[in-house]
């Protein structure tokens, strides 16, 4: 998940730079209409259909001569230094470059090709070095030194301080005390990083991109109707007969939970897993390396013992130990559940003749399912009609947040025929606008993630619309026939929309004050989540595509005793990518042979065989096309842990739809931003720290000094 488009290229290609460093030009470009101005509603909004491709060199030099002619004439000011004349001039400058983020953002993630990728490989390198030296100009960090040394007796309130001594501070940790030599090393470094996390997204876009193919029917025989439609309509685009399963998790998982010929199965997993690990022309592994070696390279000159040290300066859990300890908290009940879950399995499997592998694990946790509650995933599928779902997003956010969305017809440009808009208000007045991106389709990266294009603060006055996005890799429905989802695509639609809410309820005065820590960013979108579930949302919106009934109470019920069921695999999956994260970043010596790597600290931590990680080191763009989840995949659990806890203020408020704590919740944590410390804001809503004990009792592990739980959460 990106938490903006403009940190997400800023992170793609770290930002530490300066206009010195802009190749010689011409003269001041003005650049393509789409950095120039947004013209339409909403106080303007992306003019997709007048966006080319071939524009963005163009507009990448007219963002960067607008940042350094705004750069220059605040550091040449004749006039004393002030907090308005320097922070708040930074904070309302790059009006291009926040425009033409937005919009190359889009092509990147979302309309890949390889026009666009030759552009990225020349231009990002220039860009990262670019902002690489503004960051580090000195004339910039003594003006902030100035201000800073000043803070006490400037009359600043608490926001203006905190903006202050944060950028303060993360310009020293960037590197604003080293001397000219250091710096350019660590500009350097930077430039060359960002040219390695273009590659490597490349190459596992390259990847993910390609098809496993079956043309006998025995080879896709327990795959429902709509889903062999939707595998079949990408075979029949390529002039191919039978069927064409994309190398995305989207189309991996259900095809492994229910395809009944073992090989097939193998087949599309090992195709899956071996992302970037193939030994061809799109192997990651020698980049990864690179890469690691430039992370390190980076905090030796900043004075970091680590990356992860680095990293994590600013998170919540500030240290690599904190983390760790965490993770570790959980990982044994994990490794445990995962024990039973596959012992479990196997006395199905037994009867097959076979041994639970990893390619079975899937397959056989549904057997195991339907045995022990009768529930069948396709069952559930037919109840959970896409559009429903969506409709249910927007309901649960008006009766939490009183939030009302209304779709748009026509007024507002979009990037591709399946995108929609709808207007967002409350109490009458207009916020802004969402734009909702939700099947797979080439040149598309994989996975979902929210970006906004525009946010919205109160500095300026003017910026009072804010423009959100949510993207998904959903299979349209094959046939004629309605987008039908799982259980945990409709999870993953509530998870990226509360990202989503996050930014629409902002109600924060600086800009600069947006940017929470990385280990708060999945908590609100984490939180979210659970209103999917509620009977509310369930009773109105999950109705069989066909007739419109809705989903029996028997099936809920089924539904609602196997919560938490497969929490093993779920927990294992996921941790074991955040463990190898912090154990890949948390050393001085970069590793160089990532396989062996992966493979000898899966087993020092007694990584079950049957599972592999959720991202596998060769394809984990969470780490590698860009620095944003280095060293904090952690977060997630971090999270959730917070999110765990929040759920259990609603629970004891006595409805998840407690108005009290939702409004609570909304102004302490939702609304403002980065605005005060997020575990002393934490603290104002619950009244103490997370509690650790709810993530256990939401996975049904044990809970160190309580009776362990059943499956279904009950005291044994």
């Amino acid at each position: 998940m990106q938490i903006s488009i403009k940190a997400a290229l800023l992170a793609a290609a770290p930002i530490a730079m300066t206009a010195s460093a802009l190749p010689a030009s011409a003269g001041h470009h003005e650049g393509p209409a789409f950095v120039q101005k947004w013209d339409g509603p909403y106080e303007g909004v992306p003019p997709w259909d007048n966006v080319k491709v071939s524009d963005f060199p163009a507009a990448f030099q007219a963002a960067m001569d607008e940042t350094k002619s705004e750069f220059e004439a605040m550091l040449t000011s004749p006039d004393p230094i002030t907090f308005e004349n320097t922070i708040t001039v930074s904070e309302l400058g790059g009006k291009k470059v926040n425009r033409l983020f937005a919009v190359y953002g889009v092509h990147s993630s979302n309309l890949s090709s390889a026009e666009l990728r030759k552009i990225e490989g020349e231009w990002l390198p220039k860009v990262s070095a670019f902002f690489g030296q503004l960051t580090l100009d000195a004339r910039y960090f003594q003006r902030i030194k100035y201000l800073y040394d000043q803070r006490t007796s400037l009359g600043l309130d608490a926001k203006q301080t905190r903006l202050l001594e944060r950028t303060y501070d993360n310009l020293v940790e960037g590197g604003a005390l080293l001397n000219a030599q250091e710096k350019a090393k660590v500009i350097g470094v930077e430039t060359e990083m960002a040219k390695k996390f273009s590659e490597f997204s490349n190459k596992v876009l390259a990847d993910e991109e390609t098809y496993t193919y079956f043309v006998d029917e025995s080879e896709v025989t327990g795959l429902s109707d709509d889903f062999l439609a939707a595998i079949r309509k990408p075979a029949v685009d390529q002039n191919k007969r039978g069927w064409a399963v994309k190398n995305t998790r989207s189309v991996m998982q259900p095809f492994l939970e229910n395809a009944t010929n073992r090989a097939a199965r193998e087949k599309v997993y090992k195709a899956y897993i071996n992302r970037g690990d193939n030994g061809d022309a799109n192997d990651t592994n020698a980049l990864i390396a690179e890469i690691l070696k430039l992370r390190q390279d980076r905090a030796d000159l900043l004075g970091f013992k680590t990356h992860a040290h680095y990293r994590m300066t600013n998170t919540m859990a500030q240290t690599p130990e904190r983390a760790m300890d965490l993770m570790m908290q959980v990982w044994p009940a994990a490794v445990a559940r995962v024990k039973e879950e596959v012992a479990d399995m196997q006395e199905i499997a037994n009867a097959d003749e076979i041994t639970i592998q990893p390619w079975d694990y899937r397959f056989y946790a549904e057997k195991v399912r339907k045995a022990k509650y009768d529930l069948d995933a396709a069952e559930i599928k037919p109840y959970f009609k896409l559009d429903n779902m969506v409709a249910a997003l927007y309901d649960a956010a008006n009766k939490l947040y009183g939030l009302e969305f209304k779709e748009n017809t026509g007024s507002v440009p979009v990037f591709h025929p399946d995108v929609r808009t709808f207007e967002i208000s409350r109490d009458g007045k207009v916020l802004g606008i969402h734009y909702l991106d939700n099947f797979a389709r080439k040149g598309k990266r994989s996975g979902a993630w929210m970006t906004t294009y525009k946010d919205r603060y109160e500095l300026g006055g003017k910026n009072n619309y804010v423009i959100t996005a949510n993207n998904n890799n959903f299979n349209k429905g094959g046939d004629g026939k309605p987008a039908l989802i799982s259980l945990d695509d409709a999870s993953t639609l509530f998870h990226e929309f509360g990202h989503a809410l996050h930014y629409i309820n902002y109600e924060i005065t600086y800009p600069g004050l947006g940017n929470t820590p990385r280990d708060f960013v999945e908590y609100p979108s984490q939180v979210n989540e659970n209103w999917l579930m509620t009977p509310y949302i369930l009773n109105k919106y999950a109705r069989h595509y066909e007739t419109n009934e809705p989903i029996p109470a028997e099936l809920l019920a089924k539904i609602e005793a196997s919560s938490k069921f497969n929490e093993g695999f779920a927990t294992v999956e996921y941790l074991s990518s955040a463990i190898v994260d912090m154990k890949l970043h948390h050393r001085s010596d970069p590793v160089t042979d990532v396989d062996k790597f992966e493979r000898e600290t899966l087993a020092e931590i007694g990584m079950p065989k049957e599972i592999v990680m959720r991202h596998r080191l060769p394809q984990f763009n969470h780490l590698f096309s860009s620095d944003a989840y280095s060293a904090g995949y952690y977060s997630y659990l971090w999270s959730e842990t917070m999110d765990a806890d929040t759920w259990a203020a609603f629970e004891e408020a006595g409805s998840p739809w407690d108005k009290a704590t939702a409004a609570k919740f909304q102004k302490l944590l939702l609304a403002t931003g980065n605005e005060t410390d997020r575990l002393e804001a934490y603290r104002a809503f619950r009244g103490r720290d997370p509690d650790v004990r709810y993530i256990m009792k939401k996975r049904g592990f044990p809970v160190p000094g309580e009776k362990p739980q059943d499956e279904k959460g009950n005291g044994e």
